[in-house]
C-alpha cells in the first residue's frame, strides 16, 4: 500500500483546431469509453476538472485486485435471478425513486460532463478535458444554437428544435440521418431507448414553450431566447427541487441552501470535481433496472433490447406514466435501490457501447468506474468521510474483507455501500449525498445565467399541478 499526494485543481488547455469527434460506439465517454480510443481536448477554456479534496492521499491498490470487484460473477454483479424481474415490489426496488429519475440523472451528467480520456494509470488531472461547460444549461440539447448547429433546428420554424418522425408518422423520435444516427447535441443521449426518449421530451418541451410564448404575444424576435431561458430554468428547478431531494434527502438540500457549501469551493468559475464525476455521481449506475416496461404493450431489457442508435418505432415509444408519477391510477415502476451491485447487463456491456476491448473486464461498467477512480488517484471513501467529520463505515459494513481486499474502499464503491448500509438504498448517504448536492447546487450558484442568480427571486411560471413549483410530471404533461 502506498500513499500518493494529490495534484491541485487547475485550468486546462483549449481544444486544438481541427480535432474531431471520438470514433466508436455512440456511448463512448468516461463511463464506458473503449480503451483504444485516443484522448481528445476540450473546446472551451472552461473545460476543466478539479478536486474537492486536493490535500487527501489515496491507497494505490493494484489493478488486478481492483478488477476482481467488478467483473462478471463478482460481488458487484447482481444475480440474474434477482435482477431479471419485471414485477412490482421486488425486494431491491426503491419505493422512493421512480425509474425515470436515474435516466434524468444520466441526462444531467451528459449536460455537464463529457470526458473522453483513456482508462489509463494515474491520469493527469491537467490532461483530462471536459467537452461541456460546467453548467446546467442544456448544452446537450441546444448545441451551439440555431446559427452554430442549424441541423438541430426545424428549418421551417428555426425557433423550434427538430424532431424525428417515426414509422407511424408521429414526431416521437430523435431526428436521424439516413443511417439512423441521431442528430442531437450529445450522441450519448442515444445510447439506450429511455434516455433517447427523454431527450425527445426535452426537444418537445422547448417547442411547447415556443407555442406558449407565441400565444401570449411575445415579440417574434424574443421567442427563441425566452423559450430557451424558460426551458433551462424549469429544468434547473427540477434538478434542485425534485431530483436532489429524492436523491440525497430534503434535509441535506435545505442545509446547503441555508448554510452554504462546505467542501465544493471555487473562485470565479465552477469546475467539475472528480470526486463527483468519477465516483459519487456514478451512483446512478446501480439504480438501473434490468427490465423496463415502456408502455402498456412493450417491455425490454436495458441491454440489448433497448440499445440505442436506431430509429424508435411507434410501438416502442415510452409512455412516461411508467417512469414518473403522472397518473395516480398507474404508479410508475421503481428504480433499483442504491447498493454495491449493478444489473448484469451493465457488467457485460455490448460492443456497440464499449467498442473492442483488450480484456474482458473492460466490458464491465463496474470495473470501468473502479479503474477510473484509481487512474485519478481518488481518495478512499473512508478518507473523505473523516475529512467531512463523518464516522466512516466499518470494514464489516463495507464488506470487502471476504474478497481478500486489504485496502480502504474505493470512493465509488464506498458511496454505494454507504447508501445501502445507512439508508437501505433509498437515497445516498452523508458522504456521497454532500458531494452530489454541493456540486449541483454549486454549478447553479456559479452560473450567472441560472435561475438562482436572477435579478429577483424566481419561481416556475409554466402551467403546473401546483402553481409556483414544477416537476418532471409537469414537464411531461406540458
Amino acid at each position: 500500500m502506498s500513499n500518493v499526494k494529490r495534484t491541485t485543481p487547475g485550468d486546462v488547455a483549449p481544444h486544438p483546431a481541427g480535432a474531431t469527434q471520438t470514433a466508436g460506439g455512440v456511448g463512448a465517454h468516461s463511463c464506458v469509453l473503449a480503451p483504444h480510443l485516443k484522448t481528445e481536448l476540450s473546446e472551451s477554456g472552461d473545460g476543466k476538472y478539479g478536486r474537492m479534496f486536493p490535500d487527501l492521499v489515496c491507497d494505490d491498490c493494484d489493478e488486478a485486485t481492483l478488477l476482481t470487484l467488478g467483473r462478471a460473477g463478482s460481488i458487484m454483479d447482481a444475480d440474474e435471478a434477482i435482477t431479471a424481474e419485471a414485477t412490482d415490489d421486488a425486494p431491491h426496488d426503491n419505493p422512493c425513486i421512480p425509474a425515470g429519475f436515474p435516466i434524468f440523472g444520466q441526462f444531467i451528467a451528459h449536460n455537464i460532463t463529457a470526458d473522453r480520456s483513456l482508462l489509463q494509470h494515474h491520469t493527469n488531472l491537467h490532461e483530462i478535458r471536459n467537452f461541456r461547460t460546467p453548467s446546467l444549461n442544456l448544452e446537450s440539447v441546444y448545441g451551439a444554437g440555431p446559427v452554430g448547429e442549424p441541423y438541430l433546428y426545424d428549418n421551417d420554424d428555426p425557433d423550434k428544435l427538430l424532431l424525428g418522425v417515426n414509422d407511424a408518422g408521429q414526431p416521437h423520435d430523435l431526428p436521424r440521418n439516413s443511417q439512423g444516427r441521431a442528430l442531437i447535441g450529445d450522441p450519448r443521449n442515444d445510447v439506450h431507448l429511455p434516455i433517447a426518449q427523454l431527450h425527445v421530451a426535452f426537444l418537445t418541451f422547448h417547442n411547447a414553450i415556443v407555442d406558449h410564448l407565441r400565444n401570449q404575444g411575445t415579440p417574434t424576435a424574443d421567442v427563441f431566447a425566452e423559450a430557451q431561458r424558460l426551458t433551462r430554468w424549469h429544468y434547473q428547478w427540477i434538478a434542485a427541487n425534485e431530483y436532489l431531494p429524492l436523491t440525497v434527502g430534503q434535509p441535506l438540500v435545505d442545509d446547503i441552501l441555508a448554510n452554504g457549501r462546505h467542501f465544493y469551493q471555487f473562485d470565479e468559475r465552477p469546475f467539475i470535481p472528480v470526486e463527483f464525476s468519477d465516483a459519487a455521481y456514478r451512483f446512478g449506475h446501480s439504480q438501473i433496472r434490468t427490465v423496463y416496461r415502456l408502455n402498456a404493450h412493450m417491455q425490454g431489457r436495458i441491454f440489448p433490447d433497448l440499445l440505442g442508435g436506431r430509429p424508435v418505432p411507434e410501438a416502442r415509444v415510452i409512455d412516461w406514466r411508467y417512469f414518473f408519477a403522472l397518473d395516480d391510477a398507474l404508479p410508475p415502476q421503481s428504480s433499483r435501490r442504491i447498493d454495491a451491485r449493478l444489473t448484469h447487463a451493465l457488467i457485460a456491456l455490448p460492443e456497440f457501447i464499449v467498442g473492442a476491448v483488450e480484456r474482458p473486464e473492460y466490458d464491465s461498467l463496474a470495473d470501468r468506474d473502479l479503474l477510473r477512480g484509481r487512474a485519478l488517484d481518488l481518495p478512499t471513501g473512508e478518507e473523505i468521510a473523516r475529512a467531512m467529520g463523518v464516522t466512516p463505515l466499518t470494514p464489516e459494513q463495507v464488506g470487502l474483507r471476504a474478497t481478500g481486499w486489504q485496502y480502504e474502499a474505493p470512493l465509488w464503491y464506498y458511496t454505494l455501500k454507504e447508501a445501502q448500509v445507512l439508508n437501505d438504498g433509498v437515497r445516498l448517504g452523508p458522504v456521497a449525498g454532500r458531494i452530489v448536492a454541493e456540486t449541483l447546487i454549486g454549478l447553479l450558484d456559479g452560473d450567472p445565467t441560472s435561475y438562482r442568480n436572477a435579478d429577483a427571486p424566481w419561481r416556475p411560471t409554466l402551467p403546473a399541478a401546483q402553481p409556483g413549483t414544477f416537476t418532471m410530471a409537469d414537464l411531461l404533461r406540458l
